[in-house]
């Protein structure tokens, strides 16, 4: 089957026609595209750990780690080394072949707290896992120290489309969060980018974000599509729940743009059954955030037996790394030889 063609130059008009498709035809041509890019039996299991909670500067209205709100999260500064690396030791041994560390924190500073990231990513690439970090805004400079380090990959979310932008965040702007992904990119680190639903934007801005993503001049290698985790305090609190539908259609969409990605089910699924999930699987999701400690952040996540579970109901296999693969390949190669 010949591939799809991988493209930067959408226009807002075909997003817009595709993200329109009656829902069924819709989910089938981006199962199709799936199928052409990724082997749909396989599902990238990725860990994510808060090593610095709460107390951030910043005003994100969806989000309960910002200093202003007052939710019932515990501020938690830097969390020791060895701990981190332990918590990646355990995700690995759960399935997981991708490690994300997050600190709420506005931008990386170059102080003693940055060594000590340095020192995890290195901990944790030396383990042979896929390193993310979410650590905010961050210069050329650094980004170049955590390449240097092992760090695979980087998450910065758009959250939003630029014209919606300014209702949800005052505290940066979309130039900052675009600046920062040029940086990550030019350091030769993956980028990891996507965005909310359920702020109260429109289907416009929900296209436009996607229109932004898929005419980078190269695709995030991975694009989180999170539904939004209602957090009590802050400001989106009393938001209604995200459609599930919604999710699959925003789903889909992000599959036929940007073929090669891996689409993440990111935050929401807490609130959705496995059936919800399995529609998000088929729509070209093939990647999902999971963990022993059953939070997401700070907000509720399924564990990691829930989703062993549910992969095995689906007929769904954790994805291993590239180097396990080979490795396999080689072992197999061994024992027929």
């Amino acid at each position: 089957m010949d591939k799809t063609t991988l493209r930067n130059n959408w226009t807002k008009e075909e997003v817009e026609e595709i993200y329109n498709l009656p829902l069924l035809e819709l989910i089938y041509k981006a199962a199709t595209v799936h199928r052409e890019w990724h082997n749909p039996e396989e599902v990238q299991m990725s860990t994510l750990l808060s090593i610095k909670t709460g107390g951030c500067p910043e005003d994100c209205s969806y989000c309960g780690q910002a200093a202003r709100y007052h939710t019932n999260i515990k501020v938690q500064a830097l969390l020791p080394t060895d701990q981190v690396i332990e918590h990646a030791q355990k995700a690995k041994d759960s399935g997981s072949s991708r490690f994300c560390m997050a600190a709420a924190w506005r931008e990386v500073r170059n102080n003693s707290d940055f060594d000590r990231v340095i020192d995890m990513v290195k901990g944790v690439n030396d383990l042979g896992m896929e390193v993310c970090c979410t650590l905010g805004m961050l210069t050329e400079e650094q980004a170049v120290r955590l390449q240097e380090a092992g760090l695979y990959a980087y998450n910065h979310n758009l959250d939003t489309s630029e014209q919606y932008y300014e209702e949800i965040i005052s505290t940066r702007t979309f130039d900052n969060r675009i600046n920062t992904i040029n940086n990550v990119r030019k350091a030769g680190i993956t980028v990891c980018s996507g965005g909310i639903i359920g702020l109260g934007e429109t289907h416009r801005d929900r296209i436009s974000m996607l229109l932004t993503l898929a005419t980078m001049p190269k695709h995030p290698e991975s694009v989180p599509i999170n539904a939004l985790a209602r957090v009590a305090g802050t400001p989106l609190e009393n938001n209604e729940k995200t459609d599930t539908w919604e999710m699959v259609r925003m789903i889909a969409t992000a599959r036929i743009v940007m073929p090669s990605s891996m689409v993440r089910l990111s935050a929401g699924r807490i609130e959705m059954t496995e059936f919800e999930q399995g529609w998000c699987f088929m729509a070209g999701a093939n990647s999902i955030f999971t963990g022993e400690r059953e939070t997401l952040l700070v907000t509720p996540n399924p564990g990691v037996s829930e989703d062993m579970q549910m992969l095995q109901t689906l007929g769904l296999k954790p994805m291993k790394r590239q180097a396990e693969k080979v490795m396999d390949e080689f072992e197999t190669w061994k024992t027929n030889f």
